[in-house]
């Protein structure tokens, strides 16, 4: 049996879809809001495919964009995986969404930027212009959906630093064992958590192989959000605090904007 380490990359890949092993609780989200629209579908920052491929699997048409090609190839295994009638559904491409011709743009049904993207692509006006972006890959009457961590104040003020385990778990594809343990650093003057994480894998008995990322999240106020799709000519439906559409309410951990494409001139 070889020995050979992963590479960094494919490694935090695969470490990723662990992560999220356990379900945010957001497709059903965009199930319904796919059901809704109907197709073409395109996702930013689409990752490992893990709301990709099930939304190609109900059938809908979905390209999927991200900058890094070990997650791309993730999703293309996956989307595989599912059969050859959901992987002709299924169109990837690599690049930055700040800088990448997406086939398409401008007939997109449904428009997704999910789970805490947003907050990874920089400051207000990377934000700002990533909205504007999705906005215009939409067709008149597209809906674009938003997905962002709201942290208390709490939440915040234990960001200083202190390491803190999260989940010892098994990774099938591996039978390794894999505990995730991370520190976070709130800095109140340009609103980022710097965010490090550390993954120690192995089998019992061997010594563990540690993988480690550090993030940089720039937060969101709700508001923000509001402003972001208006002045991307988009109007508001919803932002709402929860996957179920219910309204923002002060103490809710999450804001997702739902807003449409006006389908006017």
């Amino acid at each position: 049996m070889s020995t050979r380490q992963p590479s960094r990359a494919a490694a935090l890949a695969r470490l990723y879809d662990l992560d999220l092993a356990v379900d945010p609780g957001d497709l059903d989200l965009y199930r319904a809001l796919a059901d809704r629209t109907g197709g073409p579908i395109i996702e930013l920052c689409a990752g490992s495919g893990r709301l990709l491929v099930p939304l190609a699997e109900a059938g809908h048409e979905i390209t999927g964009l991200d900058v890094d090609p070990t997650m791309l190839d993730r999703a293309r295994a996956r989307s595989a995986a599912a059969g050859p009638a959901v992987a002709q559904r299924v169109r990837l491409v690599e690049g930055d969404l700040f800088s990448t011709a997406i086939p398409g743009a401008g007939t997109f049904r449904l428009g997704i930027l999910g789970l805490n993207s947003l907050l990874l692509l920089g400051g207000p006006r990377r934000q700002r212009a990533a909205i504007a972006i999705l906005a215009g890959l939409l067709a008149p009457g597209g809906v674009a959906v938003v997905d962002t961590w709201l942290p208390q104040g709490e939440d915040l003020g234990r960001f200083d630093g202190r390491l803190g385990l999260e989940w010892l778990r098994q990774d099938p594809e591996t039978g390794r064992d894999v505990t995730k343990t991370a520190a976070a650093w709130y800095d109140s003057a340009t609103r980022a958590v710097t965010l490090t994480t550390i993954f120690d894998e192995g089998l019992p008995g061997e010594a563990p192989v540690r993988w480690t990322r550090e993030d940089a999240l720039h937060l969101v106020a709700a508001d923000e959000l509001r402003l972001h799709a208006e002045d991307a000519g988009l109007e508001v439906e919803v932002v709402a605090g929860d996957y179920d559409l219910s309204p923002l309410q002060p103490d809710d951990g999450r804001a997702i904007l739902v807003a449409r494409r006006p389908s006017g001139p």
